[in-house]
């Protein structure tokens, strides 16, 4: 791999994680989205970044549950079916264009239940 491929995955890797990170202490932004991307970048652009995604205390987990089993934990279910109930809200009551809300709104419904269906984490004893 060229170095300027690697460096640009690095770059998307570093931005998703501050993203991540960001998102971890701002509801409206997503972490766990941002952290698989970032293992994903740094996987091509740095496996040993990737590797201390997947060790870090409090992302690490999702990152391997999703990795491991396409398992989604059941706290991030809530927030997350929380965060797409505030935004409907929001669409309910900014967007005038009735067609735009009601697509925009059966858009996040079809979000919500992907994400309630994954499965959860297997708890390793």
């Amino acid at each position: 791999m060229s170095h300027a491929r690697r460096a640009a995955y690095l770059t998307l890797a570093g931005i998703s994680f501050v993203l991540g990170m960001i998102g971890a202490f701002l509801p409206l932004l997503p972490t766990t989205c941002f952290m698989l991307l970032a293992v994903w970048a740094a996987s091509r652009g740095s496996p040993r970044f990737a590797g201390w995604i997947r060790r870090h205390p409090r992302f690490g987990p999702a990152v391997l549950a999703w990795e491991d089993e396409r398992a989604i934990p059941r706290h991030a279910k809530w927030l997350a079916s929380a965060m797409l109930v505030v935004s409907m809200l929001v669409l309910a009551l900014t967007v005038s264009l009735w067609w735009l809300k009601l697509s925009l709104i059966a858009g996040l419904c079809l979000v919500g239940g992907w994400i309630l269906t994954r499965p959860e984490p297997v708890i390793n004893s």
